[in-house]
């Protein structure tokens, strides 16, 4: 799970073990939280379209893939591409100086909090994205890597702030091989409020909408729970908070997402010849004991699967079946994530130790696909808050969705080869029309599906 520092087959399956016997335990002090800006400066206006939990197409970027400079100025030059694509929140990767000590390029090892790399611009680069990613209406996030440091962070010099061996000497993660980066003590009230003002930092100064927290399952409850009541405490924000982890505790923390790696394991079993049926179990499994208003984080791809697993175009078979897998993600439920250049149907790997250029006019009919599967998502209330009725069997992922008397139906062929489907009771002889040709359509007792076919039709 998790931040992938090697490319070996096997990460995988130790950082599944590993995550058991690392995850820190809940520190005696809990701090009141400060609501007040420590020197900073609101910059600009904040931002008042910030998406609603189930309302949010989130689109994580690697910088080092997303343009050919490889920087800030290049993510801003393609918020064009991502508003046609109907994304309203931006998650930008660390942007960060990368440590130096022990280094394997990683932007998860942070050499200072409160500064922009050099090889992604200036803080006036960030500003530039924010206002422009507003303009246009969507929200930007920031990665925040609380569970660790870079060796050469100044905090270094602090060393109560690390946890320590035996021996006095400061850790890299245990359980872990990430050994580019050193171990923080959360014990320790004074790193925690440096934390904690870092994060404020670009709220106020930047304008930022919010954060994904890496390895979020590493970090105690108690100190979560304190840094998110500070920032939303900054007055008139809104903000959203993005957990890389699996706990509960992580929404009474205040996260409004975890991740839902479940559901990919799922996904790809399906794809590979896995009753369809096991999908709609897996999302129920993952929304079991879920607050209200709370959500999981659903894709087919992000930079660590990318960076270790092969890509949507190869684990589900191509165009079509990448395209198919992520109607099932968008649709069934949950926050939908897109990354970096799974919309042009990418065949090899997207690494993020490195740059990477990307060939932006590969399969536009697969980009317009997205984009029409995106657009109506954002169009379509009954898409992002109906409730489920699940029809699903073997080969076909089928479910309906209603609210306030809507009615949307999804139909997923997760096989290659034609499946002819034969319809519930509830659907024979009921009228619909194409949610994208406008096209009427009248179910009798059985529906056609080409290999790796959608059909998406409401009522």
């Amino acid at each position: 799970m998790y931040r992938y520092r090697v490319f070996s087959m096997f990460w995988g399956a130790f950082l599944a073990l590993a995550s058991i016997s690392c995850d820190k335990e809940d520190p005696p002090v809990i701090l009141d939280p400060d609501p007040e800006p420590t020197g900073y400066v609101q910059y600009g206006e904040p931002f008042t379209e910030v998406p609603a939990t189930s309302d949010i197409v989130m689109y994580e970027v690697n910088l080092r893939a997303f343009s050919a400079s490889g920087d800030l100025a290049g993510v801003r030059n393609g918020l064009d591409h991502l508003q046609d694509l109907g994304v309203n929140l931006i998650w930008l990767m660390p942007i960060h100086p990368i440590g130096a000590v022990n280094s394997v390029n990683s932007p998860y090892s942070v050499q200072n909090y409160l500064e922009v790399s050099a090889e992604y611009g200036t803080l006036d680069d960030l500003r530039l994205l924010t206002d422009e990613a507003h303009a246009r209406g969507m929200a930007v996030m920031m990665d925040w890597v609380a569970n660790h440091t870079a060796w050469d962070n100044p905090w270094i010099q602090n060393k109560s702030w690390y946890t320590q061996d035996a021996t006095g000497e400061i850790i890299h993660p245990a359980g872990t091989n990430w050994m580019d980066v050193a171990d923080l003590n959360f014990d320790n009230s004074d790193m925690r409020e440096a934390m904690i003002d870092a994060m404020k930092y670009w709220v106020l100064e930047a304008n930022v909408d919010g954060y994904r927290c890496d390895y979020a399952d590493g970090v105690p409850y108690n100190f979560w729970k304190q840094a998110i009541d500070t920032l939303h405490n900054i007055p008139d924000r809104e903000l959203i908070l993005l957990a890389e982890g699996s706990r509960l505790d992580h929404y009474n923390a205040g996260f409004d997402m975890t991740y839902a790696w479940n559901w990919y394991s799922s996904l790809k079993s399906v794809f590979n010849g896995q009753t369809a049926t096991a999908l709609y179990n897996t999302h129920q499994i993952e929304y079991n004991g879920i607050p209200a208003g709370k959500h999981k984080l659903r894709y087919s791809t992000n930079h660590d699967e990318s960076a270790w697993d092969q890509t949507p175009m190869t684990l589900f078979n191509g165009e079509k079946g990448a395209t198919a897998a992520s109607i099932a993600t968008i649709f069934l439920g949950g926050v939908p994530l897109i990354y970096t250049a799974q919309e042009v149907g990418r065949t090899a790997t997207v690494p993020f130790f490195s740059n990477t250029i990307i060939n932006w006019n590969d399969h536009p009919d697969m980009l317009k696909a997205y984009q029409d599967a995106l657009n109506f998502y954002n169009s379509s209330a009954v898409a992002r808050r109906g409730t489920n009725t699940n029809y699903s069997n073997i080969d076909i992922v089928c479910f309906q969705k209603e609210l306030d008397g809507e009615k949307l139906l999804v139909l997923v062929n997760v096989r290659g080869d034609q499946v002819d489907f034969p319809l519930p009771v509830d659907l024979q002889g009921s009228s619909w029309t194409d949610a994208f040709s406008g096209d009427p359509v009248s179910l009798t007792d059985t529906l056609s599906l080409a290999g790796y076919e959608y059909v998406l039709l409401k009522q």
